[in-house]
């Protein structure tokens, strides 16, 4: 069982991570404005892509070493451990992207958001509140230990809803004998 978990969590991480990794690099890169939503929207689906390993691992582990039989729990239990793993994968290659290759993200991120913001016609008290924000957020964000928990929380949440899905979907009882 570890075996599979180990294997599936992997494969994971090392799909969500060099997605991730691709993109940023291309928007680190980009001149003049970036499209955060795209950005964003492209972020999300790789991790689906990505926890598509999880519903594999469970069906896996059901098909081939629990004789086709899994209960709800088991099957949470195993895609829960892929998710961990596979998050744990993109939180250390975030750190590691952001603070050596790319420290002024959030500032870049920052300019980005308050451009946005005097675009659609924001007050200057608007503008002044949302600068204090971004900057005391950046400030937070350069710790990596406050940075590594944001970055959970923008994955894990994804990885347990496909995880409930996919213990739902694969859950099967022992066959009844009359």
């Amino acid at each position: 069982m570890q075996k599979n978990i180990l294997v599936h969590g992997l494969i994971a991480g090392i799909i969500v991570s060099v997605i991730m990794l691709f993109s940023m690099n291309y928007y680190s890169h980009c001149q003049g404005n970036i499209d955060w939503n795209t950005s964003m929207l492209v972020g999300y689906a790789s991790m689906l892509i990505a926890f598509s390993m999880v519903f594999v691992g469970i069906r896996n582990y059901r098909n081939k070493f629990n004789n086709g039989v899994i209960s709800f729990k088991k099957a949470f239990q195993i895609g829960i451990l892929i998710t961990l793993i596979a998050s744990t994968i993109y939180v250390l290659s975030w750190l590691v992207f952001y603070f050596y290759f790319i420290p002024d993200f959030m500032d870049k991120y920052g300019v980005q958001e308050i451009q946005n913001m005097k675009t659609s016609g924001a007050t200057v008290a608007e503008i002044e509140s949302k600068t204090k924000e971004i900057a005391a957020f950046s400030k937070m964000y350069k710790n990596p230990f406050f940075n590594a928990l944001m970055t959970y929380a923008e994955i894990l949440p994804v990885g347990l809803i496909v995880t409930l899905i996919s213990a739902f979907i694969l859950k099967r009882k022992a066959a009844q004998v009359p």
